[in-house]
Formats: C-alpha cells, sequence, structure tokens
C-alpha cells in the first residue's frame, strides 16, 4: 500500500512543482537580486527611450510624389525626381519638402490642431495615450523591479504578481502602438492625408516610406519588457496563471525565495 501511495503522489505535476522549488532552493539570493537588478536598468532605459520616441518626429521617413505636376509634363524617368519630394513626422509634428517641378518649398506641420479634423484622429490619439501608458508602467517596473531587488516582496502587487503585471501591460501597449501606427500609415495613407492638406488643385501620392527610428525603439522597449517576463521566471517565481494544487509546496517555495 505505500509503493501505491507513494506512485499516485509522484506523477508528473508534481515534478514540476519540485523543479519550481528547486529554481528557488538553489538559484542564490544574490543572483535572484542581479537578475531584477538588470529587468529594473532595462526597463529604466526603456522609459527614456519611450519618453525621447515620443517627443520626436523620426516615426516615419518617405518620398511624396506631386502626380499632378508629373502628368502635366509627362515627367519619366529621372525627370520625376524634380517632382518628388520628402516629408518626415513623427506623434505631434512634422515636415515636409514640397517639391513641382519648380524647386523644393519647406513646410512644417503640426498634427494639434492642423491636421486633426484630416487625420484619423481616434487611432491617432490611441497612439499617443498608450505611448504615455507604456512611459508610465515601464516607469512602474523600473521602481518594482528595484524593490524586490533590495528590499523585503511580499505575495501582493509588490511581488513577483507585480513584476509579471506591470512587464505584461508594458508588453501590451508596445504592440497594441505599432499595430495602431502602422494601421493608421499604411491602411489609412496618413502621409498622402498629410501631403494633401490645403493643396488645392494640386495631388500627392506617396511614392516610398518607411518607419524610422522611433518607432523600433517601440518594437525593442516590447521586446524587452518580454524579456523581463521570462527573466522572472528563470528568477524562480511561477507565472500567475499556474495554478498549484498543492500548497504546502508553493508556500514552500515562496519561503526558500524571499
Amino acid at each position: 500500500m505505500p509503493e501505491k501511495h507513494f506512485a499516485k503522489g509522484f506523477n508528473s505535476d508534481y515534478i514540476s512543482k519540485l523543479f519550481v522549488c528547486s529554481l528557488g532552493l538553489y538559484m542564490p539570493a544574490q543572483q535572484k537580486k542581479a537578475l531584477f537588478c538588470i529587468a529594473g536598468v532595462l526597463s529604466f532605459a526603456c522609459a527614456l527611450s519611450i519618453a525621447a520616441a515620443i517627443g520626436t518626429q523620426l516615426w516615419i521617413r518617405g518620398g511624396i510624389l506631386c502626380k499632378t505636376g508629373a502628368l502635366l509634363v509627362n515627367a519619366t524617368g529621372q525627370e520625376l525626381e524634380k517632382f518628388i519630394g520628402e516629408i518626415q513626422y513623427g506623434l505631434f509634428y512634422g515636415e515636409r519638402v514640397r517639391q513641382c517641378g519648380l524647386g523644393g518649398r519647406p513646410f512644417r506641420f503640426s498634427f494639434f490642431p492642423d491636421l486633426f479634423k484630416v487625420i484619423p484622429a481616434s487611432i491617432h490619439v490611441s497612439v499617443i495615450l498608450f505611448s504615455l501608458v507604456l512611459l508610465v508602467f515601464a516607469l512602474i517596473g523600473t521602481g518594482f523591479f528595484m524593490y524586490n531587488a533590495f528590499g523585503k516582496p511580499y505575495e501582493t502587487l509588490h511581488g513577483p504578481l507585480g513584476l509579471y503585471l506591470w512587464s505584461f501591460i508594458s508588453f501590451s501597449c508596445g504592440c497594441l502602438i505599432m499595430i495602431l501606427f502602422s494601421s493608421e500609415v499604411k491602411i489609412h495613407h496618413l502621409s498622402e492625408k498629410i501631403a494633401n492638406y490645403k493643396e488645392g488643385s494640386f495631388i500627392f501620392k506617396t511614392n516610398s516610406e518607411q518607419f524610422e527610428n522611433s518607432f523600433w525603439i517601440i518594437l525593442v522597449c516590447s521586446l524587452v519588457h518580454f524579456l523581463n517576463i521570462l527573466l522572472i521566471r528563470l528568477a524562480g517565481f511561477e507565472f500567475p496563471f499556474s495554478k498549484s494544487k498543492d500548497p504546502e509546496t508553493a508556500n514552500g517555495a515562496a519561503d526558500l525565495m524571499y
């Protein structure tokens, strides 16, 4: 009977719990502190980068073709270059060079209030709001990572649950920013809407456009927050959605980690 009882209890679920406990048991406290410090530094670097990205106009750079001017002179090949201007912009402002065959004329523009009625305002405002949320939660994550590294956390939002939560929110916001901004540019043709603003009889078409540094900063920061989630798991803390059926094992692991 004892052997049957032992065999019944010694299943795969028990082995997985035992492995999680061993992570907390054999990982030195200094190593956990180092992991949390690394995650905190990465989160702070992301917060600084996001703040810089929000304030710059290096989200999109492209070329705008003056279609009306090119058709009037039947321009082809290298002649088209005289009708291709440049445009670059961020979340709040940008600049463009208007080329219609008579030399470039630079213009600066602002989304608020100049272009607010022309652009897909709801999407653009959402991108800005999610960028600010990403910045805030990156800073919150920095504070909580450092608190867990040098303080005495407990099993609430101050502890691993909070670390998972802030990192997941930051990662989700980063993904939403990229999806929304990409749809605004590619599906709603944001560059063309900007180029044709108050142009009257001239029609402008997008000749080329590519995402610039600030957009890729959001991608890198999203990946960093996902990496932070993996670092938390590496430190020996189970994912919040992992349900433990053995309270004593879970409590023992928590005691060993703290």
